[in-house]
């Protein structure tokens, strides 16, 4: 296993019939989020942030997501304890049945929906739209909420049952709802995958799936590392700034625009600290990942496989030049999947390379979703230039 590997993986396992909420204001002592605003778009969020802070000569502020995505969600699907946070910019209607695709984003351990918001607003500036983009936190994390004691149950059940839970919830009927393009990073390729075969039997269009910079073979490999790999991390910051600050400095994540929007959802105020928490006060980490635990090894066991047996397009995308374990090796020879390595990136590469990744995953869209139209063949009857009883000659036997 890699260095990089070691590194960056530390910070890893860091009736629509749902109550809209565009950025519905949370608890007083929050950090204020957008404001409500007519029909669902999103307001300029002026919110209370702490004075502005450098690293080198750019402002580390936090960032509103109204300027990613253009709507947010409070979704509770039926019989769930969950409300999650989505976060989502609709595709434009691409055809005369009304269907566009989305791009669904399951998000890693530790992080949230909107670190996917940076690579959310290149795809629909490259794609003109035409590509939609729905990410969300996912139980324990962000600004997704349970009424029970389960938001540190990841096991790859509950991720698997959330996850269908939420996108029947929002596409109730499959043949009317638009095609659903699946991706995942680090834990979330395993709901993704063990989703995509599930969700066609229901008579989803899943053109592809996307897997973000896991393999199965090393990241079983350095399971044995993460609890020491975790202790490392700091278990506070002074504020959100200084939150966002470390991630830069730490090389966790590498594009200061994608932290700034993405690194407050990674955290909360310690309550514990100060009564009146706020976003200028100490701040802890908001998921528990030691108590995740019990289901690491169930996140990446058996993931090659799934990726490689999926009845769809796959792309694979890792950074770095990370090696890929014996079955996915063996599946790349055999040009099962699409592999793609972005160098100069970290764990985190839909955030440091956002612009990148965007104009990858767009081009395997549309190879995997237009239909090809190849030139006629020469001496085909009707070709311009030629006769239907024309022949054709080799070079040097006139």
């Amino acid at each position: 296993m890699s260095d990089t590997f070691r590194k960056a993986i530390a910070h890893k396992l860091p009736k629509l019939p749902a109550t809209k909420a565009p950025w519905a204001e949370e608890d007083e002592d929050e950090q204020e989020e957008l404001e409500e605003e007519e029909g669902d778009n999103l307001s300029d969020l002026h919110a209370a942030l702490p004075p502005p802070s450098k690293f080198g000569s750019t402002d580390l502020t936090p960032l509103s997501a109204s300027s990613f995505f253009t709507q947010a969600l409070e979704v509770t699907p039926e019989s769930s304890p969950v409300t999650f946070r989505v976060y989502l910019t609709p595709p434009k209607v691409v055809d005369d049945k009304g269907k566009g695709t989305y791009l669904i984003c399951h998000h890693g351990a530790g992080a949230s929906g909107l670190s996917f918001a940076a690579l959310a607003k290149y795809i629909t500036a490259s794609s003109n739209g035409e590509l939609g983009v729905l990410a969300f936190d996912c139980r324990g994390h962000g600004k997704t909420k349970t009424s029970t004691s389960s938001e540190t149950d990841l096991s790859l059940p509950t991720l698997l049952n959330d996850l269908l839970g939420l996108i029947e919830h929002i596409f109730p009927n499959p043949k009317e709802s638009p095609s659903l393009l699946l991706m995942g990073h680090s834990m979330g390729a395993a709901p993704i995958l063990s989703a995509a075969p599930m969700l066609q039997k229901k008579g989803c269009t899943i053109p592809g799936v996307i897997v973000l910079d896991v393999v199965e073979g090393t990241a079983i490999e350095a399971l044995p590392l993460m609890k020491s790999i975790l202790a490392q991390r700091p278990n506070s910051f002074r504020s959100v700034v200084d939150a966002i600050h470390w991630h830069l400095s730490s090389n966790t994540l590498r594009d200061p625009e994608a932290a700034r929007v993405s690194v407050p959802s990674f955290i909360i105020p310690d309550s514990r600290d100060t009564p009146n928490s706020g976003v200028g006060s100490k701040q802890i980490w908001r998921t528990d990942l030691l108590a995740t635990e019990p289901y690491w090894e169930e996140w990446y066991k058996g993931l090659s496989r799934r990726f490689l047996e999926a009845k769809c397009a796959r792309l694979l995308v890792l950074a770095g030049q990370e090696r890929l374990d014996k079955e996915l090796m063996v599946g790349q020879m055999q040009g099962k999947f699409q592999l793609e390595v972005m160098p100069d990136t970290g764990h985190y590469l839909h955030e440091d390379n956002p612009s990148s990744l965007a104009s990858t995953i767009i081009q395997f869209w549309k190879r995997n979703t237009r239909v090809l139209i190849l030139p006629p063949k020469i001496g085909q009857p009707g070709v311009p230039g030629l006769k239907s009883n024309n022949v054709v000659k080799r070079v040097g036997e006139e």
